[in-house]
């Protein structure tokens, strides 16, 4: 088993098409991006994400955590004191993040509940649980007992069933898997998005996509995508661009 997530893990670090810009755009002076991995994964998923935005001049703080045990809010209440740690080490003016599948649902948690000190900048959801998944719900009864946050990703009776959504102050993107099985297009829908796309990828290894750091790079940038990638319709029945 231990031998099967070191490939695992391996892999996850080695889906290196993600490559930073030729021509890399500085990072805000004081600007921090706090990246967020996704359930049963570490912070090696998050790495050809953190190798482009470092490219690109930003300080990057990729946040580790159990996502095995504890609750959304005790991660929360982690990631919050990671990033007041952060401030402290070296003044932030504003702070972003990048979240994959459960990191997301922290994130929102923690902004819902127990915002950080620094002021909000934006935020790219990636293959984003913000419905819940139906997968969540056929699974929870099963695996719960090794990923405990699993039952509060289900569609109903949940945490992340009655978080509300982010203010309108905090311009938040989502990308999504088209090919996605484990988290629907659907299901990753939350009102308030400036921009919802999909790229034809599944939910593991979507963020080490080039195109997918692009689409991070861009909006964390200006708070736009370029038209790369087709807008998702499911949500309200238009585009969301």
């Amino acid at each position: 088993m231990a031998l099967w997530r070191a490939l695992f893990l391996w892999l996850a670090a080695g889906s290196l098409s993600a490559q930073p810009s030729a021509v890399p755009v500085p990072g805000p002076a004081g600007e921090l991006v706090v990246l967020v991995h996704g359930m049963g994964r570490t912070a090696i998923s998050m790495w050809p994400v953190e190798r482009v935005l470092e490219g690109d001049g930003y300080r990057v703080l990729n946040f580790q955590y159990n996502s095995y045990g504890p609750t959304i809010a005790e991660i929360g209440r982690s990631l919050r004191t990671a990033i007041d740690e952060a401030a402290k080490t070296q003044p932030v003016t504003r702070v972003h993040f990048v979240g994959h599948s459960l990191g997301n649902i922290v994130v929102r948690y923690m902004v819902a509940y127990d915002a950080p000190a620094v002021p909000l900048g934006r935020m790219v959801m990636l293959a984003p649980p913000n419905r819940g998944a139906k997968a969540a719900d056929l699974f929870a009864p099963y695996v719960s007992w090794l990923l405990a946050p699993i039952t509060e990703l289900r569609t109903t009776s949940s945490t992340v069933a009655t978080l509300p959504a982010p203010p309108p102050t905090f311009a938040f993107a989502i990308v999504a898997g088209a090919e996605d099985r484990t988290v629907s297009l659907e299901e990753t829908c939350l009102a308030g998005a400036r921009v919802h796309v999909a790229v034809p990828a599944g939910h593991t290894f979507l963020m080490g996509r080039e195109d997918v750091g692009q689409l991070v790079r861009s909006f964390l940038a200006t708070g736009s995508m370029p038209r790369t990638a087709p807008a998702v319709t499911v949500c309200d029945g238009s585009p969301q661009r």
